[in-house]
């Protein structure tokens, strides 16, 4: 694998300190370094203008999977009350939890030793594979044969924020590549008319910002493009009154040619990201509309998600039905993102709300793969940034009751599809679900199988900035989880 980037004088410039913004380059150097992916030689370049930064590449190995839907519950699902059964919780419900589980750790709202607080909700065995669910997953529960559960998953952060962007872009802090734009950087897309990464939200607002679908300091050309659920998908995406398509083509191909003069004095690849955007732009005025339309859905489709004719009647389901159809698109990488998770108080009554909005489409999601064949090389991933604590947040300044605090010991995740054997629980925690005792799995272990399902190497997809060579998976040993994989 050939990772390689171009240098160019805005890099020096910038890391001598002399203030290149101040002088009159503008707009044309205000963006991050551009980048060449994976299996591509810029000595092979005959012009700038010629370079697509979406063209697919070469992977280290053949991948199961082709594209990622990744179903992020911001907020933190409780997976006590979900996926990780502890009867011993309901047995020790209002005692305080014992001394030796908790010594040394830190909690954001309450304190360590706190009452126990047991499963809000019934669990029973699914599926031929037997594993248990909460009685909030009905639907999930028709599809459980096709998931791997992972219940020893842990990450290193406890607030919302970092915690999130860890799970997004492998680091706490704002400033680095997502995984939508590793993707897009290291493998390219098989969309020639929609973005190689897009991201969908519902829910409200997210803790980790726009920073999570960010491209960091690699070319701007690869960070996500947000969709909205209704009107035009993107803003902007049509052209003003008076404006024909005709007129629209002529204005970009006079602006390609402006910039591609500009690229040839200055050098700078992020003109080759306004090419791009630009013509992407100009496509995605006639594709993204159609992506829009359910008009040629059936209807046992839509119900299937639980939608109405139009799909406005609840948006985590409409998102989940357009990821299928942009993964039908060739589009690398779709993020959902659905807050709401984080229940401070009343986990029981917050959760009925989430699961209501959620269990239906993420199992149709599944299914609508299956049926159609596209499940085989299609991940899904469900998980959101940490757990929820076994005991009991409460709170009379608050107004808090019967809640839980956040929890980064142990968590869920579950994940289908291209490259995942199905019908498994990998991994355990102890009898009141505190810590991993079997298989512990960390965040960036999540991600280094999420790339090597894609046949990628994660410790070979790295970007030289600024002297160092990052990768999406740090610097510490990370690991595959063979377990999952088929």
């Amino acid at each position: 694998m050939n990772l390689l980037q171009n240098q160019t004088r805005r890099h020096f410039f910038h890391d001598c300190g002399v203030g290149l913004g101040k002088i009159a380059l503008g707009s044309l150097l205000m963006n991050s370094a551009g980048s060449v992916g994976m299996g591509s030689d810029p000595s092979n370049r005959e012009g700038h203008d010629q370079v697509n930064p979406f063209e697919p590449k070469p992977t280290s190995f053949p991948g199961k999977a082709k594209r990622v839907i990744y179903l992020f519950m911001a907020g933190a699902p409780s997976q006590l009350d979900l996926f990780d059964y502890k009867p011993k919780l309901k047995e020790l419900e209002g005692k305080p939890i014992p001394p030796s589980v908790i010594k040394g750790q830190r909690y954001a709202f309450i304190q360590p030793n706190a009452a126990v607080l047991g499963p809000r909700f019934k669990f029973s065995k699914q599926g031929q594979c037997g594993q248990e669910l909460s009685e909030m997953l009905p639907h999930l529960s028709g599809v459980v044969d096709d998931l791997c559960f992972i219940k020893s998953v842990h990450t290193d952060h406890f607030n919302h924020s970092p915690a999130q962007l860890f799970c997004n872009t492998g680091s706490g802090v704002p400033g680095r590549p997502s995984m939508g734009a590793w993707l897009s950087y290291g493998i390219g897309s098989e969309s020639s008319d929609l973005p190689s990464f897009v991201v969908m939200k519902s829910g409200g607002s997210l803790s980790g910002g726009a920073a999570m679908w960010s491209s960091g300091f690699l070319s701007s050309v690869h960070q996500g493009v947000p969709f909205r659920g209704n009107g035009d998908p993107i803003l902007h995406v049509s052209n003003p009154k008076g404006i024909d398509r005709a007129a629209q083509r002529e204005t970009i191909d006079f602006v390609n040619q402006m910039n591609r003069k500009q690229l040839q004095i200055v050098g700078d690849p992020e003109i080759e990201t306004r090419i791009n955007a630009y013509e992407t732009a100009y496509r995605m005025q006639s594709s993204a509309p159609e992506l829009m339309d359910f008009s040629t859905e059936t209807e046992s489709t839509l119900k299937m998600y639980g939608l109405n004719k139009d799909g406005n009647n609840n948006p985590f389901a409409k998102n989940a039905l357009l990821a299928r159809r942009m993964a039908e698109r060739g589009v690398r990488f779709i993020q959902l993102y659905h807050s709401g998770w984080d229940h401070h108080s009343n986990v029981e009554g917050g959760l009925r709300g989430q699961c209501k909005q959620t269990d239906q489409a993420c199992a149709a999601l599944i299914s609508d793969l299956k049926q159609r064949g596209m499940l085989e090389d299609t991940l899904v991933v469900w998980g959101g940034e940490f757990g929820r604590t076994p005991m009991v947040e409460a709170s009379a300044a608050l107004g808090r009751s019967k809640g839980r605090d956040h929890h980064p010991q142990s968590f869920t995740v579950w994940m289908t599809g291209g490259g995942i054997k199905p019908g498994q629980s990998i991994g355990a925690t102890d009898e009141l679900g505190f810590h991993p005792i079997e298989n512990p799995v960390h965040v960036q272990d999540i991600q280094a199988t999420i790339l090597h399902c894609l046949g990628i190497d994660h410790e070979k997809l790295d970007f030289k900035f600024r002297g160092l060579n990052f990768r999406l998976t740090g610097v510490e040993k990370r690991h595959v989880i063979t377990d999952a994989l088929s």
